[in-house]
């Protein structure tokens, strides 16, 4: 956080208090964290890991057998 804020000019007390406040709100609701199954800290806290992890892997599986059936085409062919 340090390293993010240093690189911003704030004149005056109210800019680096926003800036703040927009960094611990970007950093909660919109980072994906690696150590929490990349979701972010809002969707562990709210209880939504659980659904958001259960689509990406319905995805995972529809596009793993979409490319293993083009494979078999293509070398079918």
């Amino acid at each position: 956080m340090k390293n993010v804020v240093k690189l911003e000019n704030d004149y005056f007390p109210g800019e680096l208090e926003i800036a703040l406040k927009d960094f611990v709100a970007y950093y909660n609701n919109e980072r994906y964290h690696g150590s929490l199954k990349n979701v972010t800290p809002a969707d562990v806290y709210f209880g939504r890991q659980y659904q958001i992890l259960s689509k990406r892997g319905r995805i995972k599986r529809s596009t793993m057998k979409e490319r293993k059936g083009l494979y078999r085409a293509s070398k079918a062919a």
